[in-house]
């Protein structure tokens, strides 16, 4: 009887060869891809906005797939609420409350050590986008709000930078490939894109609606990344996974030579100043989250100290935040000064707080 043998590297280097040769042979014998697509797909950088649900499906998709370097930035800590679609926590992270940008980088290493992973803690504003954006190939949008979409819009068109939108709620999903100079942006597109004002915390969402946007976006990101432009799908695509509902729409027709953000005359209005919010209501939950006028880093020791003195309430405390639970309300500090403001949805209420412990 002959015995079938598998072949055995005889050295490390042998086997770390063969490693590296098998890892991304699946999707490089897709011929449309190939070895030249992965080749260019390891020479990429992608921006991620926002670790949640939609940012950690992208994330971990491009890992897995060989990506060279992301750079993912997100406001907020991980949450028990979480769990149930954002798939690179764990229970330790929620309960250690570790910001989603800092258990998401633990995870990817994890599971590609070879990619180069930058992680931020801190809510995007326009002119931390036009750093972080400075040596990019593209920008995924995973955020939660229209304000921070139309940041990302105002500078992609800036430095002429594809961006891809995609947003979901519920059992619906929608995403959209936005090219500068032959797309419309998001600016033009305001009055196309269907609202309602629902969100994860009021109409509740199901996971397969985020993996569904995450699969168009990051299909639609290897086109781009791998120099395959002409297979773009070029419409707005949206979807009801529960309603079996699906919607592709042309909307060439919306861009708008009068556009302030990609127009003739170009302001990039969601860049101004007077256009950046210092307060706002988080996604329904309850939650306002207030930034200091001016860029700041605290020292969170000594924070966590002069809150504790106080008496006022309980301060717990790890490497990244400071979290001070006064009353009904918690207040969570951050290394940058943004302070989010639980159990209330009332700014005036929430500015009360806040400068009753920060000035």
């Amino acid at each position: 009887m002959n015995e079938r043998k598998t072949a055995v590297p005889t050295d490390s280097t042998e086997g770390a060869a063969q490693a590296a040769a098998d890892r991304y042979s699946r999707q490089e014998r897709f011929a449309p891809f190939g070895r030249e697509g992965q080749r260019k797909l390891r020479a990429s950088h992608a921006l991620i906005i926002g670790a949640g649900a939609l940012g950690t499906g992208i994330a971990e998709t491009l890992v897995r797939s060989g990506i060279g370097t992301i750079t993912i930035a997100d406001r907020d800590y991980v949450e028990w609420s979480n769990l149930q679609r954002q798939q690179l926590f764990a229970e330790s992270d929620a309960v250690q409350r570790t910001p989603k940008a800092i258990a998401a980088k633990r995870r990817l290493e994890e599971i590609n050590s070879e990619c180069l992973i930058h992680a931020y803690v801190l809510d995007i504003d326009g002119e931390a986008l036009e750093e972080l954006a400075a040596d990019v190939d593209i920008i995924l949008d995973a955020t939660d709000n229209f304000d921070t979409r139309l940041i990302i819009n105002d500078v992609a068109q800036k430095l002429g930078m594809p961006w891809i939108y995609g947003g979901c709620v519920g059992s619906y999903g929608i995403t959209f490939t936005i090219i500068p100079g032959e797309t419309p942006c998001l600016n033009c597109l305001l009055g196309t894109i269907p609202g309602g004002g629902d969100t994860c915390d009021t109409a509740g969402i199901l996971p397969q609606a985020v993996q569904m946007v995450t699969a168009h976006q990051t299909a639609e990101a290897f086109k781009l990344l791998s120099g395959h432009k002409e297979a773009l799908r070029g419409k707005l695509l949206s979807f009801d996974v529960w309603r079996n509902e699906t919607v592709s729409i042309s909307v060439t027709g919306a861009k708008k030579e009068d556009c302030p953000s990609c127009g003739k005359n170009r302001v990039y209005p969601y860049l101004l100043a007077a256009n950046r919010q210092k307060a706002d209501v988080l996604c329904g939950r309850d939650t306002v989250q207030i930034r200091p006028a001016r860029r700041t880093k605290l020292d969170l020791k000594a924070t966590a100290a002069r809150l504790a003195a106080t008496g006022d309430g309980l301060v717990e405390s790890n490497p990244f935040l400071v979290s001070f639970a006064a009353g009904k309300q918690r207040m969570v500090i951050f290394e940058d000064g943004r302070t989010l403001i639980h159990g209330t949805s009332d700014i005036a209420e929430a500015r009360v707080l806040y400068h009753r412990y920060f000035g």
